[in-house]
């Protein structure tokens, strides 16, 4: 009898690429691709609110809606969706039997952070699929927050979310500065400098974005220590909180140079990942 794991391997194609088949794996590139531009636009509209100009929230939800709004913007949100979704399911994969080019501590590492990624880009997608149908702003951190702690044991969930994504903002640290994720490119041809280069922009990037996470961590810890929903937020709140700090401007333009430096590092995973 064929097992579901067995199916699964059956159905990646040979080869260094845990994407499963072609078809997937040239989608999940066009996915990365997306990924990036909207760190790139989300990088834009923090440094809006560094200036001090009304900007749309710096999140996902503002840079899909700036999309959305330039012309052909519609059709881009389709194939990103697409794209995202196919990339999601590429991680998943991952995460089940992939990064067979390394082995027992990495290899753990590797597919944890599969997961996390497949998480951040599902859910990538769906506020891009929200927006194509009409839905943006159906939920947000606070209302979500409020629902958790109206649960039974609400606290207690809250703060376990809380803990999730702060160790997952960790796991983004020791990635960032391990650079472990140039395992998962193929650079041998390229230039020393552009493979140095490539790194730099990767570990800025990514540290960045485990500082915005690990605020929205502290923030949902925050709301269930306090009982109090309104103290939650996503990403805009963790920008503007870091934004009211003592380092205060510099410190949000810093994070959102990382943002755009994590977004040119996404479009360079969709061309140099391992296929």
């Amino acid at each position: 009898m064929t097992t579901p794991m067995r199916l699964l391997r059956r159905l990646v194609r040979e080869g260094p690429s845990d994407a499963p088949g072609p078809l997937v794996d040239a989608l999940g590139r066009v996915g990365l691709v997306g990924y990036g531009l909207v760190h790139l636009l989300v990088a834009w509209l923090a440094l809006q609110i560094a200036r001090g100009h009304q900007a749309a929230p710096a999140d996902t939800d503002g840079a899909v809606g700036a999309i959305g709004r330039s012309p052909g913007g519609v059709v881009v949100l389709v194939i990103v969706a697409i794209g995202l979704v196919a990339f999601a399911l590429w991680q998943l994969t991952a995460a089940a039997i992939g990064f067979r080019w390394v082995s027992g501590g990495e290899r753990f590492r590797k597919r944890f952070g599969a997961v996390s990624k497949s998480i951040a880009v599902i859910a990538m997608a769906v506020i891009v699929i929200d927006y194509l149908t009409g839905q943006v702003g159906g939920v947000t951190v606070d209302t979500l927050a409020a629902a958790v702690l109206a649960a039974p044991a609400g606290r207690i969930l809250l703060d376990l979310a809380a803990v999730i994504i702060l160790v997952i903002a960790g796991g983004m640290v020791y990635t960032g500065v391990r650079r472990t994720f140039m395992g998962d490119l193929d650079v041998r041809r390229l230039p020393r400098a552009t493979r140095r280069a490539i790194e730099v922009v990767g570990a800025v990037g990514t540290l960045a974005r485990a500082l915005a996470l690990a605020v929205v961590g502290l923030l949902a810890g925050t709301a269930a220590f306090m009982a109090d929903p309104a103290r939650a937020g996503g990403l805009d709140a963790a920008l503007r909180a870091l934004g009211s700090t003592a380092l205060g401007t510099s410190l949000l333009v810093v994070v959102a140079v990382g943002f755009g430096a994590y977004g040119v590092y996404c479009v360079v995973d969709a061309g140099t990942r391992r296929a």
